[in-house]
């Protein structure tokens, strides 16, 4: 276990490295040469090796001492460093901070807000990733991670917001619709293609569809025409007319409000998973996480976003 004991006398010897002398180093320190004499007698005993070779007329370091001297010397200037680096920080967001988001998600929703505040903060450094596996800040030491669904198994050393709930819904270009017909009933999928979403294992996701179950979702897997592993290439199959799909209400807005993509079934749409922020705990503090935190939850909570319109 780490002891306040080891950083006494460090200060001592690092001056009379520096000054060439106890004399000098006590005026420099405003002490007694017999007060750093005795400090750096202290040390030596502590560490069992001597710094200083000592002579009438010269001061000079052993190698030990010498080793001794850039080790210390390093780590007073990161404490320093570290220092003047909080006391800016009191005043300005900047720095590394790391951000974790799901990857379609996070392209097309969290990454223009983020651009946006380091746009007014240019000493903020975001180092940013896309994934959509589960992680674990505390391990990975990432300080803040959007993620959809996952808040029920988040370690205690994590603060979480909810900034809303995806739907699923049924989509198709009209250009697929007119060709092909409108469904009316989940039965009529079967008659149609499908773009569906599979994994790397050849492992497709079931559709869900709103129902009498006690879970209220209804699985089911369909003919699929096109299997892709990725929502955003679900959805240009789709938009090229290649047929139904069941995509996040927040990958598709735009295309519905723009009259790309038509809902088909809308009685059939499922509450899909929560989106949540989180953020560890021990970074919370710091302004350039307290701005993140605040600017995403502004942006992409629920009285900003779009995550839970129809």
């Amino acid at each position: 276990m780490f002891s306040s004991e080891r950083l006494k006398g460090i200060d001592l010897f690092v001056c009379v490295a520096d000054m060439g002398s106890f004399t000098a180093a006590a005026e420099r320190m405003n002490l007694t040469s017999s007060a750093i004499s005795k400090g750096i007698a202290r040390l030596e005993s502590r560490l069992q090796v001597r710094l200083f070779n000592r002579t009438t007329r010269r001061l000079s370091l052993t190698d030990a001492g010498a080793a001794f001297y850039r080790t210390c010397t390093s780590v007073l200037g990161e404490l320093e460093e570290a220092e003047l680096s909080m006391q800016a920080e009191n005043s300005e967001p900047r720095g590394k901070v790391r951000i974790d988001l799901p990857a379609a998600y996070g392209r097309l929703h969290v990454l223009p807000v983020i651009l946006k505040l380091i746009e007014d903060h240019p000493l903020l450094m975001p180092h940013i990733s896309f994934s959509d596996r589960f992680v674990d800040p505390v391990i990975e030491g990432i300080d803040i991670i959007v993620r959809i669904g996952g808040a029920d198994i988040w370690p205690n050393a994590l603060g979480h917001r909810y900034l809303g709930a995806q739907r699923h819904i049924f989509c198709a270009s009209p250009a697929y619709l007119k060709k092909q017909g409108e469904p009316k009933t989940e039965h009529d999928l079967e008659n149609h293609s499908c773009v569906v979403y599979g994994e790397g294992n050849g492992m497709l996701t079931p559709w869900h569809f709103a129902g009498v179950q006690p879970n209220n979702s209804e699985k089911k897997i369909l003919p699929e025409r096109v299997a892709i592993g990725d929502a955003e290439g679900q959805l240009t199959a789709v938009l090229a007319g290649h047929g139904i799909a069941q995509l996040p209400t927040w990958l598709v807005a735009r295309q519905l409000e723009d009259g790309s993509l038509v809902e088909v079934l809308p009685h059939l749409a499922t509450e899909g998973l929560p989106i949540n922020l989180a953020w560890l705990k021990s970074r919370q503090t710091l302004p350039k996480v307290r701005a993140l935190l605040k600017i995403l939850t502004d942006s992409l909570g629920p009285s900003g976003s779009t995550l839970n319109q129809s």
